[in-house]
């Protein structure tokens, strides 16, 4: 199970396109971490296939599996037959902060409630086979002070754990800006504390702010 600070999320908008039987779908995918941010996806696909039967949407804006933030839409479809199987398949589907939007050109052929939820979530199963994808992580930022005893000790530390130092001081005592991912931080700070007998100041601070 990965930790829900650090785990897939789609690389960039990917597209599939397949046909059941004469009626066209395509299944766009894209990164979003928010409501809003799905919702501008989703109003995007829709203005590109303007005249679409259907554009049936899904999302989850949070870590893979989680339904904390998450949509969907039938977009006119029989309840139940487009948004939810496409959830579903996104909820499994191991990747998070995903959206997706199914389009449906109508072939002509009606393809039943149960055909129409195998073409919907099939369309992302395939788009989620072949997405490329990137690792997000969720960094906590912290201070650091100890004695000049510590620095060769402390330095093996920040390797070992990820920490990138961001900035440092060298005064009375050292101290380092760092940021390492979310997930290693309570390790790392019982590390240091190990590694300095407790004497080191631990703290943690906001994100510097980037211009």
């Amino acid at each position: 199970m990965s930790h829900p600070g650090r785990y897939p999320v789609p690389a960039r908008r990917h597209r599939v396109e397949e046909e059941v039987r004469r009626s066209r779908f395509i299944a766009t995918v894209q990164r979003v971490d928010s409501a809003a941010a799905a919702t501008a996806f989703v109003r995007e696909v829709q203005a590109e296939f303007a005249d679409a039967t259907h554009n049936c949407w899904a999302y989850v804006a949070g870590p893979p599996g989680s339904t904390g933030a998450i949509g969907l839409s039938d977009d006119g479809e029989p309840h139940g037959t487009a948004g939810r199987p496409m959830l579903t398949v996104l909820l499994h589907g191991g990747v998070g902060d995903v959206a997706a939007v199914v389009t449906r050109y109508y072939g002509g052929v009606k393809l039943g409630t149960g055909g129409l939820a195998r073409a919907y979530g099939g369309a992302v199963q395939q788009a989620l086979a072949t997405l490329p994808l990137a690792e997000r992580v969720t960094y906590a930022h912290l201070t650091v002070e100890a004695d000049y005893a510590a620095v060769s000790a402390l330095q093996q530390l920040f390797a070992a754990h990820e920490a990138e130092v961001l900035a440092d001081a060298y005064a009375a005592e050292v101290r380092w800006t760092l940021r390492l991912p979310e997930e290693r931080l309570a390790a790392f700070r019982s590390a240091v504390m190990d590694a300095t007998r407790g004497r080191a100041l631990v703290a943690a601070t906001d994100a510097p702010a980037t211009g």
